[in-house]
């Protein structure tokens, strides 16, 4: 397996714009693992203490953050796709109040808006596709983008119109899913799947739960975030940075989320920090727009 390469993998033989949104308006994040009412207050609560314990190992990391030294509440921020609401809620909770959601799907912002309301926060929010939306050139001062571009056909496309939309010198944060070690290994690794799978390792819902077993790491991105998931790519961090390259200059690049949530027991809080930023299998990257020439 080569470390560079990119896998787009679906149910679909062409996969469409559509086929994301059908699946995405069906199974919106979280929904499948919690056993709360999808929306409910306690739905929400779950989902955001076990994104803090989960993906970022116990602590919200300001990387993510906008950088900017402007006012925050002049910070004109879009959340594109959003999902159920976290990240523009976060923002919203550290003081940024000029804040707009956006995403494929009428359930993500029915979500979103359930979400903002419930912590008396505001957006504006709309359904927008990440390869072409609706705003003005130079629209944004920041733009986060975290594990979206991973599920659209066309990735290029919409690293490009992330940076149409970023006012020049604009900054983004955005996130895909990585190839690192365990992936780049997974024909050596996949014994000691099986034996994970058989002690209990699963991930509960959206026909996850025999994620382990599967023998194709590539197959694995995708089922990750459901058994009908139409498509998932996985980036080695050379492949990443060729995609974002020619729209951005890259302050930094870092690696987050072990998903202890799915071991068969529990590991130390130290344990799962150290994979977590050295094993992640999200690779993140702060950016900023270049300047039109």
């Amino acid at each position: 397996m080569q470390s560079g390469r990119i896998m787009i993998l679906g149910r679909f033989p062409m996969t469409c714009i559509e086929n994301v949104r059908s699946f995405w308006e069906n199974n919106p994040l979280w929904s499948g693992e919690s056993d709360h009412p999808i929306g409910s207050p306690e739905f929400f609560k779950e989902h955001t203490t076990v994104y803090y314990s989960d993906c970022f190992a116990g602590s919200f990391d300001p990387r993510f953050l906008p950088l900017s030294d402007q006012n925050k509440q002049d910070i004109r921020i879009l959340d594109l796709g959003c999902g159920i609401g976290f990240w523009t809620t976060e923002l919203g909770l550290r003081g940024y109040s000029n804040l707009y959601a956006s995403d494929l799907t009428e359930k993500a912002l029915e979500m979103t808006n359930r979400r903002l309301k419930n912590n008396n926060l505001h957006a504006k929010t709309s359904i927008q596709n990440a390869e072409g939306t609706s705003f003005d050139d130079d629209f944004f001062d920041h733009v986060n983008c975290q594990g979206v571009i991973h599920h659209t056909p066309n990735t290029e496309c919409a690293v490009k119109e992330i940076s149409r939309i970023l006012k020049p010198n604009g900054t983004a944060s955005i996130s895909v899913y990585y190839r690192n070690i365990f992936l780049r290994t997974w024909p050596v690794l996949r014994f000691f799947g099986w034996i994970i799978s058989k002690i209990g390792g699963r991930l509960k819902g959206r026909g996850r739960e025999n994620i382990f077993r599967e023998s194709d790491a590539d197959e694995i991105v995708r089922l990750y975030d459901g058994i009908n998931n139409p498509i998932g790519k996985c980036y080695s961090k050379k492949k990443l940075l060729e995609l974002l390259k020619p729209y951005f200059h890259i302050e930094e690049t870092y690696l987050h989320f072990f998903p202890a949530r799915s071991l068969p027991f529990k590991i130390p809080a130290f344990v799962h920090r150290f994979l977590d930023k050295t094993f992640g299998f999200m690779i993140y990257a702060t950016l900023r727009n270049k300047c039109a020439e």
